[in-house]
């Protein structure tokens, strides 16, 4: 009997006991977090390029003939007007000294034939000549000023064609190529010199082709020297390739650059940073992202509670270490980085160290 009664109090002790005890409490979890801050949109690319002038010009002779002298080489600077190089021109010299000789005899004619039209002018007036006479005189007259006419045009043309073998700067510059050597025969309007003009700088770069639509023509675009970095130039795009390099299928663009160091040498390496057009968005660990219903979601804390929410997102690109989300997310929210396997929405949460 008494062990019966011992047995019956641990049964109703233990009852007892069951009936006071109470379920655990929600378990917090330690995460890690970040602030969201969202960045200007668009990726920063960079390309190698180099320096070279605004305009380039070829500069040849308007007649062939075999080059005697050439007065530059690459490198020189120049002057508009200086003299570049010329020509054998024994041969427009013999046609200009024709075309004066002619000249010479055809003005002779003018002053016989004006004097022989003056005296029959006047007899006539005295009335001891004829009209039909008068009429011969001045008409040979005209003839003879016709001739000189005739003569002063020819002389026109040999002596400009004699200047055309003489090649002048026509403005400020560089020489930066030479298309022939002292006793070479040259064509009419082969390059023979080529100067870089002294009106302005460009960056060229070989752009992508998937780059060309993003780049806004209007962004400032920092260039500097490959050999010093230090050396900065800003430039705007000037020009756009229409056609691409049938080769590299890039894009030729052209950077027109302000405030030139003297270090940016013609030929130059230089280096463009800029920042392609663009979505903004904020740059999030790829360890902060999980899924709801099959679309991408982040767990976000609301700091008063201590508790998590997971909030639906839009990702504008993504890689194996980071995410840029393009919606959902406000400057100022709490996300979590690590740790969001285990949470769910209305989570208790605390933040780890280093969050």
């Amino acid at each position: 009997m008494m062990r019966f009664g011992g047995a019956l109090l641990v049964f109703l002790v233990l009852t007892g006991c069951e009936e006071e005890a109470t379920p655990e409490s929600e378990p917090v979890r330690p995460v890690r977090v970040t602030v969201a801050q969202s960045t200007a949109g668009g990726e920063t690319v960079r390309l190698t390029g180099d320096v070279r002038a605004q305009e380039t010009v070829l500069l040849g002779f308007k007649t062939g003939g075999r080059l005697v002298t050439r007065t530059v080489n690459v490198g020189d600077t120049v002057e508009a007007g200086d003299l570049l190089a010329r020509l054998e021109d024994a041969t427009q010299l013999n046609t200009v000294q024709a075309a004066k000789a002619e000249l010479s005899a055809a003005e002779g004619d003018v002053d016989r034939t004006e004097t022989d039209y003056g005296r029959q002018a006047e007899l006539l007036e005295r009335g001891f000549t004829t009209r039909q006479r008068y009429d011969t005189a001045l008409q040979v007259l005209r003839q003879a000023q016709s001739r000189a006419d005739a003569a002063r045009a020819q002389l026109a043309n040999a002596q400009e064609t004699l200047s055309f073998t003489a090649l002048y700067a026509d403005a400020p510059g560089v020489v930066t190529a030479v298309g022939a050597e002292p006793g070479e025969v040259v064509a009419a309007g082969a390059m023979t010199v080529q100067v870089a003009r002294d009106n302005g700088r460009d960056a060229v770069f070989d752009v992508p082709e998937r780059l060309i639509s993003t780049v806004d023509p209007n962004a400032v675009i920092d260039v500097s020297l490959v050999s010093n970095p230090d050396a900065v130039a800003t430039g705007r795009v000037r020009e756009v390739a229409p056609e691409a390099d049938p080769v590299t299928r890039t894009f030729q663009v052209r950077v027109g650059l302000s405030d030139v160091p003297d270090s940016f040498r013609l030929g130059s390496g230089v280096t463009g940073t800029v920042t392609l057009a663009g979505t903004a968005a904020t740059p999030l660990p790829a360890s902060a992202l999980t899924t709801v219903e099959g679309a991408p979601a982040v767990f976000v804390v609301d700091p008063e509670a201590g508790v998590v929410a997971l909030r639906q997102v839009e990702i504008g690109k993504f890689d194996l270490a980071q995410v840029r989300v393009t919606g959902g997310l406000e400057d100022g929210d709490v996300v979590v980085t690590a740790g969001v396997q285990a949470l769910r929405p209305g989570q208790p949460v605390r933040i780890g160290e280093g969050g």
